[in-house]
């Protein structure tokens, strides 16, 4: 049997939900979190069919990490369940869009949004796990850590400067300052593995 499932929710987090409601209305934020969910599950269904026992989810200013019960999964069992998150936003923007016929526009936006955001190559997010498992599998987990801290690196920066040209061009949004606060930590700091985001 596999053992219970924690949630836990930062004050950060529910802060940020809060803001975020009050600065776009209660709509907006329950399409954003849906496609975060249907991410969450792409995960969990893949962790799920190769047996791996999801143990929590934490849901941080940063977004959403599950942590599972430590079992090994081989690189490409690993690397199937990192890229499930995004995956299963893809399709299920393919699917509002098809299906839909033009009635959910902002649901599919916040899907293809949170799959392609979610596969930069900087950790924690699934790009960077993705870039860390595909270098580790063909020349080990020196490379696959050398590969992740410098491609995490350049692309949190390179983000960080096109926030902060974007945020000086614009006069400035409350928005994107988080946003860049978070690309210079995220390309200073250690690389370190981390949990399926």
């Amino acid at each position: 049997m596999s053992p219970p499932c924690r949630v836990r929710v930062t004050g950060g987090f529910a802060l940020l939900a809060a803001w975020f409601a009050l600065a776009n209305g209660w709509e907006p934020l329950a399409t954003v979190l849906g496609a975060a969910a249907v991410h969450e599950a792409g995960h969990w269904l893949v962790l799920r069919c190769q047996g791996a026992a999801v143990t929590g989810l934490r849901l941080s200013v940063l977004g959403a990490a599950m942590e599972t019960d430590g079992g090994r999964l081989s690189y490409g069992g690993e690397l199937a369940a990192v890229l499930a998150g995004p995956g299963a936003n893809l399709l299920a923007a393919l699917a509002l869009t098809a299906v839909g016929k033009g009635r959910w526009p902002a649901a599919a936006g916040a899907n293809l949004v949170l799959c392609a955001f979610n596969l930069l190559p900087i950790r924690p997010l699934d790009g960077g796990r993705a870039l860390y498992l595909l270098a580790s599998w063909a020349a080990g987990p020196e490379a696959g850590e050398a590969a992740g801290r410098w491609a995490g690196s350049v692309t949190a920066l390179a983000l960080a400067a096109l926030i902060g040209a974007v945020i000086w061009r614009t006069g400035g949004s409350l928005w994107l300052l988080p946003a860049l606060a978070a690309g210079v930590y995220w390309g200073a700091r250690p690389w370190l593995p981390g949990a399926y985001a």
